[in-house]
C-alpha cells in the first residue's frame, strides 16, 4: 500500500508555478489515498519562482524594487537573501524581471527584448552588502546574450563609430568595441553562480537563438539574425573582458537565458548544472528516498526532458534509492517514452482541447490526471502476477 507520496513537480510555463502544481498533484492523491503522507517538494530549475522557493526554503525573505523590464518598461520585481547559513547571499531570478511571461504575446520579438532589469537587479543586490549572488537561469523572454545586464552594470557597448548601441539582441550584430571602465567595480568582490542547463550553449547549430529564438517569437530570418548577432557577441566579449578561461561560444550553460549565461561568466561568474546549486537547499535525496511513489510534472515531456529538466532529475535520484515514479505532463511529445527512471507517465488532458482552455483549467486538469493516474497504479497492483499475457510487454505510459 503506498502510504508516503513524495510530489515533486517543477511549473507548468505560464499556467502553474511550481508550488501550484505540488498542489494540484496532492489534492489527486488524497482523493485515491486520503491517509497517505503527503511531502511536497515544488522544484525550480532557476526560472520562475526560484527566489521565493529558495527564501522559503532557508527562511530568508523578498525584497521588492522597481526595475527595467524585458520590453523596456518600468515592473515590479524582485530578489532574495537567503537567511540561515547563506544569509550572505542573494537570489537573483532573471524571469522575474526578464521572463516570457512578462512579455505580452503583442511584443514577442527576442530581437527586442532586453536583460537591463537584471543588471539593475544585480546592483541592488550588490547594495546588500551580499558575498555570494545566484542568479537563476530560466523561462527567458529574451535573447541578447546578456547585454543589457552588463549595460545596467555599467558596461558601454559602442558601434564602429563609438557610438552606444540600442538594447537587444538584433544590434548585437553592430557591436564593434566593449568598454568596461565603468562596470560596477564590487563585481570583483562577489561571487557569481549562475544556475543554469549546461546542454544550452550560445552558438552553433545548437545555439540558443536557434532552439530557443522560435518558442520566443522569432521568424526565420531573425533566428539567423539573432545568431549571427551572438556569435558577434562571443567574439567581442572574449577580446574586450580579457576572457580566458572560458569558451563563450560553445561553453556549457552559455547559452542560458537567451545567453545570459555567457555576458555573466565574461564577468567571471561561473556557470554551474542548476539541481547542483538549487537543490542543495532542499535535502532532496533523503526525502525522495523515504517515499513508496514519488509523481513529478513538467509542462511539456518529450526528448527534451533528459537534458536537464525537473522529472529527469528527479527520476534519476529517486532511482538511487530505488523508488518507483510517476511523470505527469501538460502535453506529451517524441520521446517522452524513452525518459530514464521513470516508470509511467500520462498527459493531463482528457480529450482535444484549445490551448488557452488547457492553461486557465491546467490545475483541474493535473488534480484529475493524477487521480486517474493513482486508481490505474492502485488496479495494477492488485492484479495477480499471471495476468500477465505471455510474450506481450506491459504498457509504460499510463493513457
Amino acid at each position: 500500500m503506498l502510504t508516503r507520496v513524495v510530489v515533486a513537480p517543477s511549473g507548468f510555463k505560464e499556467s502553474l508555478s511550481a508550488q501550484a502544481a505540488a498542489d494540484a498533484i496532492a489534492d489527486g492523491v488524497r482523493r485515491v489515498l486520503p491517509d497517505a503522507e503527503l511531502d511536497l517538494i515544488p522544484l525550480v530549475d532557476g526560472g520562475e519562482g526560484t527566489a521565493a522557493a529558495l527564501a522559503t526554503a532557508t527562511g530568508g525573505r523578498l525584497v521588492a524594487l522597481p526595475a527595467t523590464g524585458p520590453v523596456g518598461e518600468p515592473i515590479g520585481t524582485h530578489f532574495a537573501l537567503l537567511g540561515s547559513r547563506d544569509r550572505d547571499t542573494a537570489v537573483v531570478e532573471m524571469a522575474a524581471v526578464a521572463g516570457l511571461s512578462l512579455v505580452p504575446r503583442a511584443l514577442r520579438d527576442p530581437g527586442a527584448t532586453t536583460t537591463y532589469g537584471v543588471g539593475e537587479l544585480l546592483g541592488a543586490a550588490l547594495d546588500t552588502g551580499v558575498r555570494r549572488i545566484l542568479i537563476g537561469c530560466g523561462d527567458s523572454g529574451t535573447s541578447d546574450g546578456g547585454a543589457g545586464a552588463l549595460q545596467a552594470l555599467g558596461a558601454r557597448l559602442l558601434d564602429a563609430d563609438g557610438f552606444e548601441l540600442p538594447r537587444g539582441g538584433r544590434e548585437l550584430t553592430r557591436l564593434a568595441r566593449i568598454d568596461p571602465s565603468g562596470l560596477d567595480p564590487r563585481l570583483r568582490d562577489v561571487e557569481l553562480l549562475v544556475a543554469c542547463n549546461p546542454y544550452n550553449v550560445l552558438c552553433g547549430e545548437r545555439g540558443v537563438a536557434r532552439v530557443f529564438g522560435p518558442q520566443k517569437g522569432a521568424t526565420p530570418a531573425q533566428v539567423e539574425q539573432l545568431s549571427a548577432g551572438l556569435e558577434n557577441w562571443a567574439r567581442v566579449l572574449t577580446r574586450d573582458l580579457g576572457v580566458v578561461d572560458t569558451d563563450l561560444y560553445g561553453g556549457p550553460g552559455t547559452g542560458a537565458s537567451g545567453g545570459l549565461g555567457a555576458g555573466l561568466a565574461a564577468l567571471g561568474a561561473r556557470l554551474l548544472p542548476r539541481f547542483e546549486v538549487l537543490l542543495a537547499h532542499l535535502d532532496l535525496d533523503a526525502r525522495l528516498a523515504r517515499a513508496d511513489l514519488v509523481v513529478t510534472a513538467e509542462g511539456a515531456m518529450d526528448h527534451q526532458t533528459p537534458r536537464g529538466k525537473v522529472p529527469a532529475e528527479v527520476a534519476r535520484r529517486a532511482k538511487l534509492s530505488g523508488r518507483p515514479v510517476l511523470a505527469l505532463a501538460g502535453t506529451l511529445g517524441e520521446g517522452a517514452h524513452a525518459v530514464p527512471g521513470v516508470d509511467a507517465f500520462s498527459g493531463i488532458l482528457p480529450a482535444p482541447m484549445a490551448l488557452a482552455e488547457a492553461l486557465v483549467r491546467a490545475s483541474e486538469l493535473l488534480t484529475d490526471a493524477t487521480e486517474r493516474a493513482l486508481r490505474m497504479i492502485l488496479l495494477g497492483a492488485r492484479l495477480p502476477a499471471h495476468a500477465e499475457v505471455s510474450g506481450t510487454q506491459r504498457p509504460s505510459s499510463v493513457r
